[in-house]
């Protein structure tokens, strides 16, 4: 075969394995980047044994660069800003950054915040997303995006290598595909431009976490000028540590806090490693997780960080220019851990109880709301389920988390772990009911 010939075929050949296409829905396609490799043809001699011909493919793996297009290496000008709004959605996330005329959401808080953030992105003038991404399955961070992205045009919408069966997430892939929007789930270490930002991704997902949703979170780190910012949705620990194995660059000037301050992440040595001047803390005010923790709080205290806080200050503005950044507030100073203790009297998310109703509003199932097959909660036997209204889940009644629930959001049921399954809970993943 003529040389030049196999060589262009070669070439083509290794640019179409670079991209894996896998399925997610019936109207859904999820698209999967590879970082390029290395490719090279040693010389080979002719057929006639009298000259040689060195043909060589390269393709650079040190990029790290995703092949929807280079980091903007453009320098800064004066007026140049990054905005980063950590929108105040309650016990949830919800994140939207911009610069220029490129704008990015992450997460849309929970099934009953999609208007609260679709009417955020209006409010600052952004009637289109150049990317959306759902960090991890979970409704406090993807049940209001089925609204956003059907009312909000989208380039690009990112989900990590996790799906799920509840309706929150069937919501979300059916809209997605009724708008035709593209899917991507990012490869570690890829990296992706906003306007004259770039973020790059350090979530390995290849690797299998088994049945905790929180550590497949798509976690980044996007950097404008000399400033940088770290998000890493509800990854904890396993996660955590995987970034810190990675070698990649994680220290940043900025961290919002993993699982909105829980203490099963932001561990102490990923803290260390981050070294942030500043962290964010999205939670809501008397929420009955308790978050954020007593111990998450020493930490960043005792490390000087200065923390701002949604449940105290609402949403929280962070602007850089490219070397400082400014803010809309002034960090908080109560260091006031949340307490576990089930009151949700002051709690400005507690309608987030309502979570409960959401899905059978939209078809998820007809459960009857009388008291058929449940009781109270300080009847519950050992062969009960107690369910809460708050997260969907159900649990056994010696479920350490039980403990952690709100009166107000704990049922208790008698029905069979198929019906609530039917009803749209899913079961504890720690006591596995």
């Amino acid at each position: 075969m003529n040389k030049k010939l196999w060589v262009g075929l070669f070439l083509i050949m290794s640019w179409c394995g670079c991209l894996v296409g896998c399925s997610v829905d019936g109207n859904v396609t999820t698209q999967e980047s590879t970082t390029m490799v290395t490719a090279e043809e040693n010389s080979e001699a002719q057929d006639d044994g009298n000259t040689q011909e060195n043909a060589v493919a390269e393709l650079n793996a040190d990029s790290q660069i995703e092949n929807y297009g280079r980091a903007d290496t453009t320098p800064l000008e004066d007026g140049d800003t990054l905005e980063v709004h950590y929108i105040d959605v309650g016990q949830g996330d919800s994140i939207l950054i911009r610069q220029g005329e490129q704008s990015m959401l992450i997460d849309a808080g929970n099934n009953n915040k999609g208007t609260t953030v679709w009417s955020y992105l209006l409010h600052q003038n952004v009637d289109h997303l150049t990317y959306a991404i759902g960090t991890h399955p979970d409704a406090d961070h993807i049940g209001g995006m089925d609204v956003v992205l059907y009312k909000i045009d989208c380039d690009t919408v990112m989900l990590p290598a996790c799906a799920s069966d509840t309706k929150t997430y069937e919501e979300l892939i059916q809209t997605i595909g009724q708008r035709e929007q593209t899917v991507v789930t990012p490869k570690r270490g890829q990296v992706y431009t906003l306007g004259k930002a770039s973020f790059q991704i350090l979530t390995d997902t290849d690797k299998d976490y088994g049945d905790n949703t929180n550590d497949y979170s798509l976690a980044f780190r996007l950097t404008f000028g000399d400033t940088s910012f770290l998000f890493t949705g509800d990854a904890e620990k396993a996660a955590e540590q995987d970034m810190l194995a990675s070698g990649l660059t994680i220290q940043s000037d900025v961290f919002k806090a993993a699982h909105h301050g829980a203490d099963t992440a932001n561990t102490e040595e990923f803290l260390t490693a981050v070294h942030p001047t500043y962290c964010v803390i999205s939670c809501g005010e008397g929420n009955s997780y308790g978050h954020p923790r007593a111990g998450v709080l020493n930490q960043l205290r005792a490390m000087g960080v200065k923390v701002f806080r949604t449940d105290e200050q609402g949403t929280i503005v962070a602007t850089s220019d490219g070397s400082t950044i400014t803010w809309n507030a002034s960090p908080s100073e109560s260091w006031q851990a949340g307490e576990p203790t089930g009151s949700v009297e002051k709690s400005k998310d507690s309608e987030n109880a309502a979570t409960s109703t959401l899905d059978q509003q939209s078809g998820v199932s007809n459960a009857k709301d009388s008291t058929d097959g449940l009781q109270s909660a300080n009847d519950a036997e050992q062969g009960d389920y107690i369910l809460n209204a708050n997260t969907k889940k159900f649990h056994r009644p010696t479920c350490a988390s039980v403990k952690r629930m709100s009166d107000a959001n704990k049922i208790v049921s008698t029905e069979s772990r198929e019906a609530l399954i039917e009803q749209g809970y899913e079961p504890c993943k720690n006591c596995n009911p």
